[in-house]
């Protein structure tokens, strides 16, 4: 009598027919865009990214190999593009307070174009400068007003002449200043002559020379206050005639960003600097005052280029982007997740300005999403600790981390931090999420999502058939031969025995895909273009022996 919890030995292990496969080999088939048998995980993961709220960042927790970033990241790639693409950020020179540099957004691709248009404006604010003032009616105005000075001083001078003559002496102008000599008989002494007269003699003119020294030091003090008037004259002058070709360009920038009080507001300051500097402008590049050519090689002692000031540093380019960012990345380094300050050494101090702030993944992940493996994350503190500081108070500084122990002199910035909005996605196993969740409370505020990703799902037609999709998306990607509905039937009940259940199969894929590739090295050696049974099973059996 046949004992009825008797099972035939055949029914010791899960068999896949061939036939619940639709096509001859692997390569005819699409690769996957959703998770084996994670409905439960990819609801979770879906409502998380949905919720717009502060601490609504996520943890994909999952056993190591079961494709949670394959599968996170590919989810995030197609939602991406459906959403808008981020603001651009530039930084800008603060005139007020340099060391502090100015944060400006712009929607994408506007920042590439504000970049361009103060490249142009600077290219052209020194041409049309120099050529404004080298024209012969320019030339003609400053000689009026510098004729005018003159014949101020010629009037002064004379009767400077006349007032000294009366006490006997003669004056003299030179380029070093105003000199009086003693006249004496009609001839104007000089001092070894002078000391040759009578003591007598000699003590009147002292005595007199302290009238008509005190009349000199009082036309020197009026000649210099005609010179300033003169020279503040010129300045002015020479301002309102830039003022009128400053104009041209600025007023043509401000229409383009009339929207943005920021940019409006640098470029006014702009305008201020230009007239303030049209001297500078009008000078050679390559020659100093003299006009002999610049060979001071101590640049702390140059004179630095006004127009350094009106560039602007291009932070976050998104103008190539088709939606949301999506960033992931595996170097976990503090200056390449949050950015940097960059320093050129200089004679052995550290120089750096606005232009050199550089972007870090976050920076770029901005509006967007970023993924995080937590084992790697984890392993630097300092990082772990500035995100969570970050995601707190939603915003992003840069902060300088140079080297304490550098004995170079250096000159940091401040830069004005930027309004942080987007998702972190944490990838890490339970262990991990479960430490976090007990031994940090920031963990608990910020990470309130949880997805689990399960590392096994039910048998049937449609997750046999998704396995199929991502081996075959394996070997295209490994340039590996496809494998037949044969051979893929046989890693279904190796994926079977995997999961431990004949109802189940694993969604380890690391191990499936450690057959496959074994496989298909095989099949390679045996030059054939498919992997069939007989390869798996050769793989099998030599991963045991």
């Amino acid at each position: 009598m046949k004992n009825k919890y008797e099972i035939n030995y055949r029914d010791l292990k899960m068999t896949c027919n061939p036939n619940v496969f639709d096509f001859e080999t692997t390569e005819e088939l699409d690769p996957i865009s959703t998770g084996i048998g994670q409905e439960r995980g990819i609801k979770a993961l879906e409502f998380g990214l949905n919720v717009d709220a502060k601490g609504y960042n996520l943890y994909v927790e999952g056993p190591s190999g079961v494709g949670k970033t394959m599968y996170t990241k590919n989810y995030l790639d197609k939602i991406a593009k459906k959403k808008k693409v981020p603001q651009d950020w530039c930084y800008i020179y603060n005139f007020d307070n340099p060391n502090e540099p100015i944060a400006v957004s712009l929607p994408a691709g506007q920042g590439k174009e504000f970049k361009e248009n103060m490249e142009c404006f600077i290219k052209e604010i020194k041409k049309d400068i120099k050529s404004t003032f080298n024209n012969d009616d320019f030339e003609k105005e400053k000689k009026l007003i510098k004729q005018e000075f003159e014949n101020k001083r010629e009037i002064l001078m004379m009767k400077l002449s006349q007032d000294a003559a009366k006490y006997n002496f003669q004056i003299k102008s030179a380029q070093n200043g105003i000199y009086m000599m003693p006249v004496y008989e009609g001839k104007a002494l000089k001092e070894e002559e002078f000391n040759k007269l009578e003591e007598e003699i000699r003590n009147e003119y002292e005595e007199k020379s302290t009238t008509v020294q005190e009349m000199i030091m009082e036309a020197i003090s009026v000649i210099k206050e005609i010179e300033r008037a003169s020279d503040k004259k010129i300045s002015e002058w020479q301002s309102n005639v830039a003022l009128l070709t400053v104009n041209v360009h600025i007023n043509l920038l401000k229409s383009k960003y009339k929207r943005n009080k920021k940019i409006n507001n640098f470029l006014n300051l702009v305008k201020q600097d230009v007239l303030k500097n049209v001297p500078v402008f009008l000078k050679d590049d390559n020659e100093n005052n003299n006009g002999q050519q610049n060979v001071n090689t101590n640049p702390l002692q140059q004179k630095t280029d006004p127009c350094l000031n009106y560039r602007v540093n291009l932070f976050v380019d998104n103008s190539h982007l088709e939606g949301a960012p999506v960033i992931m990345d595996s170097n976990y380094t503090y200056h390449n997740i949050f950015g940097k300050l960059e320093y050129e050494n200089y004679f052995g101090a550290l120089k750096t300005d606005y232009t050199m702030l550089k972007t870090g993944l976050l920076q770029k992940a901005n509006g967007g999403y970023i993924i995080f493996q937590a084992k790697d994350l984890l392993a630097n503190p300092m990082c772990y600790e500035a995100l969570k500081k970050a995601l707190r108070i939603k915003e992003l500084g840069i902060e300088n981390t140079v080297d304490q122990r550098s004995s170079m002199v250096m000159v940091s910035l401040k830069p004005e931090p930027i309004p942080l909005n987007l998702k972190v996605i944490l990838i890490g196993d339970a262990s991990i999420y479960n430490a976090l969740l007990s031994m940090d409370e920031d963990f608990r505020k910020l990470f309130k999502i949880e997805v689990d990703w399960e590392d096994e799902a039910i048998v049937n037609k449609e997750n046999v058939n998704n396995l199929a999709r991502v081996v075959g998306d394996y070997c295209k990607n490994e340039e590996l031969p496809p494998l037949d509905k044969y051979a893929m039937s046989r890693v279904i009940e190796y994926s079977s025995k995997l999961a431990g259940d004949q109802n189940k199969i694993s969604t380890m894929f690391n191990e499936i895909f450690v057959i496959v590739g074994e496989a298909g090295t095989w099949a390679k050696m045996a030059k054939s273009k498919i992997i069939t049974e007989e390869f798996i099973e050769k793989a099998l059996k030599e991963r045991q022996e």
